[in-house]
């Protein structure tokens, strides 16, 4: 196999690590087995949630179209609509978040 170092084989790995794990203690071959497990379990989890795990819905994108010959006048009036607009939503935060302190005694 051509990705393995010029010495080494599959075969040559494995009898590697058969003699890796004849040499070892009892409590090293249990320790390699935990980590062996918890990480089989994480992968295993990972598998499984993307196949059957809960799919984002799509969000659509909304875009608004303006008309090509558009002054600038008109270009500036709507923005400035849109500026109230944003500062509308921001003060009716800003009252409802006041409306929370009050009720929760936040100061």
């Amino acid at each position: 196999m051509s990705w393995f170092p010029r010495p080494s084989s599959p075969r040559a790995a494995l009898r590697d690590l058969a003699a890796v794990l004849r040499h070892s203690s009892r409590e090293q071959r249990i320790g390699a087995a935990l980590a062996l497990l918890a990480t089989g379990i994480i992968v295993a989890e990972f598998l499984i949630d993307s196949r059957f795990g809960a799919m984002p819905t799509p969000t659509p994108t909304y875009v608004q179209l303006y008309a090509s010959n558009r002054t600038d006048a008109q270009i500036v009036a709507d923005q400035k609509k849109e500026q109230a607009d944003k500062a509308a939503i921001a003060k009716e935060q800003q009252r409802q978040y006041k409306e929370l302190e009050k009720r929760f005694g936040i100061e």
